[in-house]
């Protein structure tokens, strides 16, 4: 089956991309899987502190998680798998989909400043000539009633 990977971290943009992968999903019969990322800067200093951060982080992941899997669950009857990965952000996105061949879809949120699609955009775009999937960027700034209407189809 094939499976829509979607991104989770703190930034504004996610949110759409996880709405129109949820949609998506639900449109055709696909899968989704969040990755979120714990990237090494978070730990710095002593190895007891960090096992504490560490513990914390996937904490919050998991409740950031269970906002979206509630939504997707309740509105698109999509029941997400969650991923949580260490390291750096590219390096662990190629990771996962190198790992898991049922990924068909990189789906990822455009930044809303307007200046730049946002870091991970423009990085994961670097890569998208030897990428084995496509990239889907969905722009940060999309109503909700238009990324419904072209997400459909």
């Amino acid at each position: 089956m094939r499976k829509f990977l979607v991104i989770l971290d703190d930034s504004r943009e996610c949110v759409n991309a996880m709405r129109f992968a949820a949609l998506r999903a639900a449109q055709t019969g696909a899968e989704v899987q969040i990755l979120s990322i714990i990237t090494p800067e978070e730990f710095q200093g002593w190895i007891g502190v960090a096992d504490i951060m560490r513990e914390e982080a996937r904490e919050r992941i998991e409740a950031h998680f269970e906002v979206f899997a509630k939504w997707m669950r309740d509105r698109q009857g999509i029941n997400p798998e969650l991923v949580i990965r260490e390291g750096e952000q590219v390096d662990e996105i190629l990771a996962q989909i190198e790992e898991d061949a049922d990924i068909g879809i990189l789906v990822l949120g455009a930044g809303t400043d307007g200046n730049s699609p946002g870091p991970l955009v423009t990085q994961m775009s670097r890569n998208s000539g030897s990428l084995p999937i496509p990239i889907t960027i969905v722009p940060g700034e999309l109503s909700r009633d238009r990324l419904e209407a072209v997400s459909k189809g």
